[in-house]
């Protein structure tokens, strides 16, 4: 009788741990199937180059003064998310232009020194880019040129 309880406890053990190396081995492949097939729409979601150059807007060189009494020459390249953004962006060139003065005259050189501060102008530019936009969105503004005196 004792035999027979031992027999079935370890039956019952083996069918216990068979379900959870089952249940375990069935977790990790979705897992895995499910990171790959996001990672997968990033990548493909990436626009190429000559994407980003359809929809990017050069703002000219411009020579402003910053809140330390230093000067700045600067120029920017704004990159939308479409073709039909780019074109707004570009009627908005004045717009543009006052927002930038604007955040530039609230700066010292100081602020913008290093990768942060240069970071920090751009993110601030973004956004307040953004707020003036209707037909689309501004991605990214990058810093083209820069020279403080």
């Amino acid at each position: 009788m004792e035999n027979e309880q031992k027999g079935s406890k370890n039956k019952l053990m083996t069918i216990m741990v068979v379900l959870m190396a089952v249940i375990l081995l069935a977790g990790t492949i979705a897992v895995v199937i499910i990171l790959r097939s996001s990672g997968g729409d990033e990548a493909a979601s990436e626009p190429s180059i000559d994407e980003v150059l359809e929809s990017s807007v050069d703002v000219a060189e411009m020579t402003t003064n910053l809140a330390s009494d230093d000067f700045i020459k600067i120029s920017f390249k704004i990159q939308t998310d479409s073709p039909e953004a780019m074109e707004e962006m570009t009627k908005r060139d004045f717009q543009a232009k006052d927002l930038i003065i604007q955040k530039l005259s609230e700066m010292t050189a100081e602020d913008l020194k290093g990768e942060a501060g240069k970071q920090k102008l751009t993110e601030t530019l973004k956004t307040e880019l953004n707020s003036i936009m209707q037909d689309g969105e501004v991605e990214a503004v990058y810093i083209t040129s820069y020279i403080i005196q």
